[in-house]
């Protein structure tokens, strides 16, 4: 990576706590806020790969984290858990995109509301290990208190994902952004 590359990931690293710091702020209710901070993710990994979206996911995390964790009720385990959890949605979402070479197809907007979906997936599923294994082991809630928090959150979770799906399709599928990203993103690669 170079420094114009690395800028830009950490910018949208920042901006993606920005996207999660303040609707969550806004809408909070206990353990649930909305949260847009995948938005940056889902640019960074699929223009620049899984490896930048891991990054852009991790360190984007960090305000939920923080939010969710010391500020709420997963202490410390929130602020390493809901960074790492958004770090594999950021993986999976650019290597999906770059495996089925979606920039290139005819019908890229549908293909990245999938990606988006699909790419999601490995994170639901740490969420629920975090909620029902580690939570419970090192917080000392039990099974059952932290299924009534998982719940709603996977429900809302899903929603935005759906929300972002459509706005990511949207953004995809526009050929002046596309070819931008595509463009910024192939010039700064190490030759």
């Amino acid at each position: 990576m170079n420094s114009k590359t690395i800028a830009f990931v950490i910018t949208m690293a920042a901006l993606g706590n920005v996207l999660s710091f303040i609707p969550i702020g806004l809408s909070r209710v206990g353990q649930v806020g909305f949260d847009l901070s995948h938005v940056t993710t889902f640019v960074v990994a699929f223009y620049g790969g899984p490896y930048l979206g891991f990054i852009t996911g991790f360190v984007g995390g960090i305000a939920a984290g923080i939010q969710f964790g010391p500020m709420g009720w997963l202490s410390w385990l929130g602020l390493i858990g809901l960074p790492v959890g958004k770090s594999l949605t950021g993986f999976a979402s650019g290597a999906l995109f770059r495996g089925l070479n979606i920039n290139r197809e005819a019908h890229s907007s549908l293909l990245t509301v999938s990606a988006v979906l699909l790419g999601y997936v490995p994170e639901v599923l740490f969420t629920v290990l975090f909620f029902l294994v580690l939570v419970p082991y090192f917080l000392g809630w039990t099974v059952d208190f932290a299924l009534t928090i998982l719940v709603p959150i996977v429900i809302k979770a899903w929603m935005e994902m759906a929300i972002m799906s459509v706005l990511m399709g949207a953004l995809v599928g526009n050929n002046g952004f596309s070819a931008y990203m595509s463009a910024f993103f192939n010039s700064h690669k190490p030759k």
